[in-house]
């Protein structure tokens, strides 16, 4: 039986932690789909190479606002396609060549889908088992689909699909309301398509602080065919015409569904319990602080043991897991503490730290403070009406308990933010302590910091 020194499971950020460190060990990777993991291929970078252009598309719809006569004339998604998969795809194969060719000489690729058989024993589809002294899972995770929709019959795309398809569709339904859907809802309906979103809660993003929601909701209402509240009861039709009954009695007909109801954890692939690694109710895989699993020797990182389905944090993850292979005298904890996320639809979305109502539930005394985007100087010059930073901090100590931001560059504003929540600086200091620059948009910031009332 063949032995490997290290072997990890999938080539998304697991595969950053093989690098000249270990080149004295025989490393082995397995990869059941294309290099690169999610946010390469399906995720994080291709979806924002739609948003961009989906962005300067609204922005030229809107532009009479600045005294600016515009028209779109055209969307050529072939052409926004082909940009986008004419970069990822050479780097995806990049990466397999690289690993899998001379340049990489103690790397085994194995090419399959990979399952324990045994305690630190994996067989890739169904082949000579072999076994290694540390393993890494990180298999990510896939698109959740109702069984409504898995066992209709009907051709539906996910997030994993739906960017190449050839044409942008007249009529495109989502199932679901988090951010894989407000993301997509943005991009096909700034590129021309009529989109229905189809949401269990009532409201969309409801995993956001409340007020984000519930203003986020009120501006789909108005841009998108919301249904809310709502179950599916039935799905039926062909490839470009299909047929969504709900709970109410609504009948949407669409030509393409598109599925955004969450992503699944892959741990329940992989047969871990040939391997004695427990999971959480939720199909993550169960680890401590180190990214140990409480089998000795096996290790996980990313989507596929962590709360959160964010590169930033798989990739933080994974430079964990490498120190600690590295150094096991010594090992480092991962840092949860302020974990921020953005969601990249039209207004652009972006928080750190608590909600108000995680606030609430944790009895913490705290002060509020609601900017809005139209009450600072560039807020006026985007003739923003929709914007706003909310901030959240303890009375008397000025401690940052939460950011929520709504509104143009909201990825961008947030993050002295995140600096000041992650270095310990109170919303006191990091108002006076510094210069604001004028008239710039993170004077919103600013303005929040020092309306709370601590």
């Amino acid at each position: 039986m063949r032995h490997h020194d290290l072997v990890v499971i999938g080539t998304g950020s697991g595969n950053s932690i093989v690098d000249e460190r270990f080149a004295d060990r025989d490393v082995a990777l397995i990869e059941h789909g294309v290099f690169g993991g999610t946010c390469l291929n399906v995720g994080c970078i291709p979806t924002k190479m739609y948003v961009y252009p989906a962005d300067v598309a609204e922005h030229i719809r809107h532009a009479s606002r600045y005294g600016i006569d515009a028209t779109l004339d055209k969307v050529r998604w072939t052409d926004i396609r082909d940009r986008v998969f004419g970069r990822i795809d050479p780097i995806s194969a990049g990466g397999r060549e690289y690993r899998a060719g001379e340049r990489s000489p103690n790397v085994t690729v194995y090419e399959g889908h990979g399952r324990f058989t045994g305690p630190k024993e994996l067989s890739v589809d169904g082949g000579e088992p072999f076994t290694a002294d540390q393993i890494v899972i990180a298999a990510g995770g896939r698109p959740t689909v109702p069984d409504v929709i898995a066992d209709s019959g009907v051709p539906f795309h996910t997030s994993d699909t739906i960017m190449r398809i050839d044409d942008v569709p007249e009529h495109l339904v989502i199932v679901g309301s988090g951010y894989i859907a407000a993301e997509f809802a943005h991009v096909f309906s700034a590129f021309g398509a009529k989109v229905s979103i189809i949401g269990r809660s009532g409201t969309m993003l409801r995993g956001q602080d409340e007020t984000v929601s519930e203003r986020f909701t009120a501006i789909a209402s108005e841009r998108w065919d919301t249904h809310l509240t709502r179950k599916i009861t039935g799905v039926t039709g062909t490839p470009g015409a299909i047929r969504v009954t709900l709970d109410d009695g609504t009948v949407l007909d669409a030509d393409v569904l598109l599925v955004a109801a969450g992503r699944t954890p892959n741990g329940d692939r992989l047969d871990l319990g040939e391997a004695g690694v427990p999971t959480h109710d939720d199909g993550r895989v169960v680890v401590d602080e180190f990214q140990r699993t409480p089998v000795e020797g096996i290790w996980a990182l990313g989507d596929v043991s962590s709360p959160y389905q964010l590169k930033h944090v798989a990739n933080h993850e994974s430079k964990v897991v490498q120190h600690n292979l590295l150094h096991p005298d010594t090992l480092r904890a991962t840092d949860h503490r302020f974990v921020p996320s953005a969601v990249f639809t039209d207004p652009q979305i972006a928080s750190v730290g608590l909600t108000e109502a995680q606030c609430r539930d944790q009895d913490l005394d705290y002060a509020v403070k609601i900017q809005e985007y139209g009450d600072v100087a560039y807020g006026w010059a985007m003739e923003d009406t929709t914007g706003f930073c909310k901030i959240l901090a303890e009375r008397g100590t000025g401690r940052l308990l939460g950011a929520h931001v709504m509104g143009p560059q909201a990825s961008i504003v947030v993050q002295p933010l995140i600096q000041a929540m992650s270095f310990g600086l109170n919303a006191t200091d990091m108002a006076r302590g510094q210069y604001w620059i004028h008239p710039a948009l993170p004077e919103v910031v600013e303005n929040a910091l020092l309306g709370l009332e601590l």
